[in-house]
């Protein structure tokens, strides 16, 4: 997905990119026997991209006037093993609202930072006002949060609930349990100073309805979102953000797990606080 790959909404924003669906045969569980890189449903696709447009626009308006601009290109150089290689460094020191905060003042931080944000960004929780608010105050520099919260406000609609089949209120329908979670993979540094940081972060991403009657089930998406940080009142905050997708690797011939054992999993499984 993307504005010409420059002005884009992240993982949770969405974080779906282009996916693809396989609708249930009539009568039958929306996940068994579906595989990954079959045959798309066009009428989810579609909906799946107004909702991802959507949220790109918001984000483009909310980014506007911040006068930095981000690049997910890196040096061209290949990075040699250690830069690949977990730093083994503690990521935070304290959390706010549940995300993880207080980072290192140096390139790791930043790194962990952007990672961790990503997350919260691509979370479920985005999807109702008063989370979405608290993610908004942990992660966004102070000087830009009401642009983000203004732009945010006028993308989450019950129409967009809608469209990703939720209830007009944002919660999930009787019997599904609404997924929307992003992995970060890996991050780089493209841009550094003492007080700014230009942070890509290779993600993976889950969204949509488990549940039998569901016509969006979830579905999985690989993207890479870039922010801009800067380091303000003792740790790094979001200045503005882009998304490209991709890269994607090759879809596996794993058979789809079945409504139930994801809306399980969903709940069983918790995340992770992520460190460069």
């Amino acid at each position: 997905m993307s504005l010409g790959d420059e002005h884009e909404a992240s993982g949770g924003y969405g974080g779906t990119g282009q996916t693809r669906t396989r609708l249930p045969d009539s009568g039958g569980d929306v996940y068994g026997g579906a595989r990954r890189g079959g045959r798309s449903s066009s009428r989810s696709l579609i909906t799946v991209v107004g909702v991802v447009v959507l949220l790109i626009a918001a984000i483009a308006f909310a980014n506007r006037g911040g006068g930095d601009s981000s690049s997910a290109g890196g040096s061209g150089n290949k990075p040699d093993a250690a830069s690949t290689a977990a730093s083994g460094t503690k990521a935070v020191r304290t959390t706010t609202g549940g995300i993880p905060t207080g980072y290192a003042h140096d390139q790791q931080g930043a790194q962990s930072a952007a990672a961790n944000y990503a997350v919260a960004l691509g979370s479920a929780d985005m999807f109702n006002k008063t989370r979405r608010d608290a993610i908004l105050q942990a992660v966004i520099t102070p000087s830009r949060l009401a642009n983000f919260q203004s732009a945010l406000d006028k993308a989450y609609t019950p129409e967009l609930d809608k469209s990703v089949g939720l209830n007009e209120d944002g919660s999930a329908p009787s019997g599904s349990t609404f997924v929307s979670r992003t992995s970060p993979i890996g991050t780089t540094v493209t841009e550094s100073t003492d007080s700014h940081a230009t942070v890509a972060v290779w993600c993976s991403g889950l969204l949509g309805l488990a549940g039998e009657s569901s016509t969006n089930p979830v579905t999985n998406s690989w993207f890479t979102t870039t922010m801009r940080l800067e380091w303000t009142n003792g740790d790094w905050k979001i200045v503005s953000q882009s998304q490209k997708d991709g890269p994607a690797p090759v879809p596996g011939d794993d058979k789809a797990s079945s409504a139930d054992a994801m809306a399980k999993a969903v709940e069983e499984y918790g995340g992770f606080t992520y460190a460069r």
